[in-house]
C-alpha cells in the first residue's frame, strides 16, 4: 500500500469496461486484474503527482469481479489486511433495472464523537458500511446501486478542515491571501485525499463506479455568480492560481473518469497521454495548467458536461451550471450558446426515463424560485436603474445565483423540458427527473406545463434534491427554506409587470424539505421512479453509524 497514495477509484462501467483511477507515490506501470480481464497503463505526472487511469475490457455484462491492481508487478489493492470485501467491478447489463445513487455537499472531517457532534454523520460512508455489511445489514447482489453520481461540493476549497489548515501553514503563512483557503494544485491534491482517503469510503469508492460534477465550493463559494464577482476575484493576487489549480485538478482526479473510453478518445490531452511511449514519465503540467486557464477564460474551448445512455431505459444527462455561466449582465445565462446546443442535442425521448444532473436544482421551493427572479429583475435594471446596486448586492449576499436568477438558460431548459413531456421531441419519458444538490436541504418537487401553453405532459416532470452528504444547515436557514417551500411557483410572468419572462413550467414541492446529512438511491421501475433518502445513525458508536432512511417517494410513469 505504501506505492499506492490514492485509490483506486473505480469510475466509468459499462457492460463490458471499467476505468479504474490511481494516484501513486512514483512513477510506475499500473496494472488491473479482474478475473481473466486486465488493463494496463503508465503513469503521467502533474505538479510532482502520479496518475494512471486504466481501461478494462472484456468482462461480461451483468457480472460482479474481483479485482486487484499491480504496481510494476507487486500487488497494492485490495490491502491484505483489510476488513472490508474484496472489490469488484460490477457491469451493466441490458434490461437490468439502474438504481443509482446521488447527493452532494460532503466535508472531509473526522468520523469521531466530535466530528459528529460538529457536522452529523457522514452519510456516504455510513452507505459504505451498509453496502460492506460491517454494521450487520449487508445488500443483495440485486440492490446493489450500479454507480453514484457525486453532484459537486465533494471538496471545499474555501472552507477548510483544521487538516487542511495543518497542511497549509506546513507550506506557506496562512495570514497573507488567499489565507487559509486553497492555493494551488499542490493544497488540491492533498485535499483530494483528504477527502478520499478514509477506509471505508475508499473501500467504496474502489468497489462503486462513480460519476462526478463541481459545483462552487470545489473553486469557491458563488463561484461565478455574477461579472462583478468575477470582475472582483481576477482583480486579486491569488485567484490565477486558485482557478487553475482547481481545474486541472479536477480535470486529472474526477472529469477524465467519467468519460467513456471512446469520449476520452477525443481528448486531444488524454491522446497525448495515451499515445505517449517514451522512455521516461510524461509530465503533462504545463498542458494541463493551460487546459484549466484557457477553460476559465474561454468556457467554450472544454466541455465539462457529459452524457451516458443505460440502453434504452434511461439517458443521464449532467451538466455544468457553474463554469459555461454567460455574465455578460445584459444576456446572463445558465449555460452559454455551445453549452446550450449541446444539451438541446440531449433533451430528447425515446427512452424511458431522460435524467438530468445539476448540481444546481432547477426548480426551487417556489418563494425562493421567486426571490431569486426577482432579484435578477433587480440587478439587471428592470424596476429601475437606481436599484441594480441592490439587486447585485443581494445577488452576492444571499447566493441568488440559481437557475431562476439566470431567466435566459432558465427559459430555455424550461420549454425543453415541456417539448420533451409533450412528446414534440420523440416519444415521451415515463419521466424527466432533474438530479440535484447544492441547497442543503432535500425535498421533492412535481411540475406541470404552464396551462398557457396549451401542452399536456405525457412524462412525469420531477426535480430531486439530495444535500447535503455531510455539511449541515444552520437552523434559521432550515426555518426560512421551511417557509419558502409552502406554496405552488406559478408562471412568474404575473409578478412586476410582466418585468420577470413568463415561466414555461409550474410546480408544488409535496414532499420536502428534510435536513439530514443523506444520500439518495434511484430506482427505475416500469411504473415509474423510486427515490429513497437514507441517513446515518449514531446508535451509541459514533465510527460505526447505522443507515436509516429518512424518506420515500414514488413517482408514477406517464404515457
Amino acid at each position: 500500500m505504501s506505492d499506492l497514495r490514492l485509490g483506486p477509484l473505480l469510475r466509468f462501467v459499462d457492460e463490458t469496461s471499467a476505468t479504474v483511477w490511481v494516484e501513486t507515490e512514483r512513477a510506475a506501470r499500473v496494472t488491473v486484474r479482474a478475473g481473466d480481464a486486465t488493463g494496463e497503463a503508465r503513469t503521467f505526472a502533474v505538479h510532482g503527482h502520479h496518475y494512471a487511469l486504466v481501461e478494462v475490457s472484456g468482462l461480461a455484462p451483468g457480472t460482479r469481479t474481483a479485482y486487484v491492481v499491480e504496481l510494476d508487478g507487486g500487488q497494492v489493492w485490495p490491502p491484505a489486511d483489510s476488513p472490508y470485501p474484496a472489490p469488484v467491478i460490477g457491469t451493466l447489463e441490458a434490461g437490468r433495472p439502474l438504481r443509482m445513487l446521488f447527493g452532494s455537499c460532503r466535508v472531509s472531517v473526522s468520523h469521531d464523537r466530535a466530528g459528529n457532534e460538529q457536522h452529523g454523520v457522514d452519510a456516504l460512508r455510513a452507505y459504505a458500511l451498509h453496502l460492506a455489511g460491517d454494521t450487520g445489514d449487508g445488500v443483495a447482489d440485486d440492490e446493489w446501486p450500479d454507480l453514484v453520481l457525486f453532484l459537486g461540493d465533494q471538496v471545499y476549497a474555501d472552507d477548510t478542515s483544521d487538516e487542511m489548515k495543518a497542511f497549509i501553514e506546513q507550506r506557506r503563512d496562512p495570514q497573507q491571501a488567499p489565507w487559509y483557503e486553497l492555493q494551488d494544485y499542490e493544497e488540491y491534491a492533498h485535499l483530494y485525499r483528504l477527502a478520499w482517503s478514509e477506509p471505508a469510503n475508499r473501500w467504496l469508492l474502489s468497489t462503486l463506479p462513480s460519476a462526478m460534477i463541481f459545483d462552487d465550493h470545489d473553486i469557491r463559494d458563488d463561484w461565478n455568480t455574477s461579472a462583478d464577482w468575477r470582475a472582483q476575484m481576477e482583480a486579486t493576487d491569488w485567484w490565477h492560481d486558485r482557478v487553475v489549480g482547481g481545474l486541472s485538478s479536477y480535470w486529472v482526479h474526477q472529469h477524465l473518469g467519467n468519460l467513456s473510453p471512446a469520449e476520452r478518445a477525443e481528448d486531444a490531452l488524454w491522446q497525448r497521454i495515451r499515445s505517449y511511449d517514451g522512455a521516461e514519465e510524461l509530465d503533462v503540467t504545463a498542458e494541463v495548467d493551460a487546459l484549466a486557464d484557457r477553460a476559465d477564460q474561454q468556457p467554450d474551448s472544454y466541455r465539462w458536461s457529459f452524457c451516458r445512455d443505460f440502453d434504452t431505459q434511461a439517458r443521464l444527462v449532467v451538466v455544468d451550471s457553474r463554469a459555461a455561466r454567460v455574465l455578460t449582465p445584459d444576456r446572463r445565462s445558465m449555460l452559454d450558446d455551445a453549452e446550450m446546443a449541446w444539451l438541446d442535442e440531449r433533451m430528447r425521448g425515446d427512452v424511458d426515463h431522460l435524467l438530468v444532473g445539476t448540481s444546481l436544482p432547477f426548480l426551487l421551493a417556489p418563494a425562493l424560485h421567486h426571490a431569486e427572479a426577482f432579484g435578477e429583475a433587480l440587478t439587471q435594471g428592470r424596476l429601475g436603474r437606481v436599484f441594480k446596486p441592490f439587486g447585485e448586492w443581494a445577488r452576492q449576499a444571499a447566493d441568488l445565483e440559481h437557475w431562476a436568477a439566470f431567466q435566459d438558460g432558465f427559459q430555455k431548459v424550461g420549454r425543453m423540458v415541456v417539448e420533451v413531456a409533450a412528446g414534440e421531441r420523440g416519444r415521451p419519458p415515463g419521466t424527466v427527473t432533474f438530479l440535484s444538490g447544492d441547497v442543503h436541504h432535500s425535498y421533492v418537487a412535481l411540475a406541470e406545463p404552464d396551462p398557457a401553453s396549451g401542452r399536456t405532459a405525457h412524462s412525469a416532470i420531477v426535480q430531486a434534491v439530495c444535500s447535503p452528504i455531510r455539511n449541515p444547515l444552520p437552523r434559521a436557514m432550515q426555518l426560512a427554506t421551511a417557509l419558502a417551500a409552502y406554496g405552488t411557483a406559478r408562471p412568474t410572468g404575473r409578478l412586476l409587470g410582466g418585468r420577470v419572462p413568463r415561466s414555461p413550467l409550474r410546480w408544488r414541492l409535496p414532499r420536502g424539505p428534510w435536513y439530514d446529512n443523506n444520500l439518495a438511491v434511484l430506482e427505475l421501475r416500469d411504473q415509474g421512479l423510486h427515490l429513497a433518502w437514507s441517513r446515518g445513525a449514531d446508535r451509541g458508536e459514533a465510527d460505526r453509524p447505522v443507515l436509516e432512511q429518512v424518506a420515500a417517494v414514488d413517482v408514477p410513469a406517464r404515457g
